[in-house]
């Protein structure tokens, strides 16, 4: 048996939304959501065209939820989600392309947000190293302009911020033991459930201070303003509708690589390991987030897969060849500035405020990302769409933003 058949997608989806679709569809909150809708408003994703936003958003619009992405589509094959949401879900999806630097844009947008989910970001280390400033402003001062629309609206609504692991540094004083293909916690009583909150911040490379910045931005607005906000500092996240490259979504780029019969290359040995979160569970903890506001604002929550999700680069890439049914050829080369020999989450504080858990696999979401890119044909993505055509694309489901009255707080 294959390890994509032993995936049954239907029950397996079912499962996985059902802790997360009970708050979509029993919580006072996104009841009050919903009726946002009768006054004009709705959930606003800035990088909603991305893969975690378009996520988000196919699950709120399957619920009836009319959602704002809110994208610049700069993005390689981001158009698709577009293409996808927009085919799907048509009027009760609105797309404004514009950019999270542009405070008037983000001002207009925040006006229609009855909940606010910001992912927009440069999310690269390796072009934050190319360009500080550009990373600069759009994760920092891009954050900044978020919160700064936010903070004039007579009712903040509540914003969910994607933050990084990044921001703890390359965790270069763990001690750590490693056998032929990953490595691991020597301290294993300390480290058991993976890295926890209380690790001390420690940013490093322009990325990690740019995230590192937004994130504590996004903490102190919510202590010195009372915005209701929470932040997530994320693990490795995939899945369907990602469009992997070499800097960013690394699980898809190696199966688009593999399936290209091309070599993948390793940044140091391959024994770095990372817990991976599949999508579906990250949107529940989404959903989850803004019905538990009350409960969680204010706070930081390191989110990904855990232990029992946790493999190395290695470990993947053998797993990719038992799908492919063949060998998937390697090459070495230089380790990365701020590399992470090891980053696990430990999501207990999470798990303990909303009664969250990732109930995929990775062995089975991997299996299904898989399938996804061949049924897709998003593995013949060789060379990125013009951008001409991103913009075509999404100009078929743009409509202007109104402007607002704007009132005093």
């Amino acid at each position: 048996m294959s390890p994509t058949s032993r995936i049954d997608r239907g029950k397996k989806g079912n499962s996985r939304r059902k802790q997360a679709n009970g708050a979509l569809e029993d919580s006072m909150r996104w009841q009050r959501i919903r009726r946002g809708h009768a006054e004009g408003r709705r959930v606003l994703i800035t990088g909603g065209a991305g893969f975690i936003g378009s996520n988000l958003a196919d699950r709120l619009l399957c619920a009836g939820i009319p959602v704002l992405v809110f994208d610049n589509v700069s993005r390689r094959g981001v158009e698709k989600n577009v293409e996808w949401l927009a085919s799907k879900h048509g009027n009760l999806l609105r797309v404004e392309e514009q950019d999270v630097r542009n405070f008037g844009a983000v001002h207009l947008a925040a006006h229609e947000a009855i909940a606010v989910f910001h992912f927009a970001a440069q999310v690269a280390v390796t072009d934050s190293l190319v360009d500080p400033r550009r990373d600069f402003e759009i994760n920092a001062l891009g954050t900044l302009n978020v919160l700064e629309a936010i903070r004039g609206l007579r009712t903040a609504p509540p914003l969910v911020f994607t933050s990084t692991n990044k921001v703890y540094g390359a965790l270069s004083d763990l001690q750590l033991e490693e056998n032929d293909s990953e490595y691991r916690p020597a301290e294993s009583g300390r480290f058991r459930n993976g890295i926890a909150e209380d690790r001390s911040l420690d940013f490093e490379s322009p990325y990690g201070c740019s995230k590192g910045a937004a994130d504590q931005y996004v903490l102190d607005y919510s202590r010195t303003f009372g915005l209701p906000a929470a932040v997530f500092r994320m693990s490795c996240i995939y899945g369907p509708h990602q469009f992997g490259t070499e800097d960013q979504g690394w699980v898809a780029h190696f199966l688009m690589r593999a399936a290209e019969k091309m070599p993948i290359t390793i940044y140091g040995d391959g024994k770095q390991v990372r817990d991976l979160l599949y999508i579906d569970d990250l949107v529940n903890a989404f959903l989850l987030a803004v019905d538990n506001m009350d409960r969680i604002c204010g706070q930081a929550f390191n989110i990904g897969g855990g232990v029992s999700n946790a493999l190395s680069l290695l470990q993947v890439i053998e797993l990719i060849g038992e799908l492919q049914g063949e060998p998937v050829a390697i090459r070495l080369d230089e380790w990365r500035q701020a590399d992470q020999k090891y980053y696990v989450s430990d999501t207990t504080k999470f798990c303990k405020a909303t009664g969250w858990r990732p109930e995929t696999t990775a062995r089975d979401g991997i299996a299904t990302l898989y399938r996804w890119l061949e049924e897709s044909g998003v593995t013949q993505l060789g060379t990125a769409p013009s951008r001409h055509g991103a913009i075509s694309a999404v100009r078929a489901v743009v409509e202007p933003l109104s402007r607002p009255v704007i009132t005093s707080t």
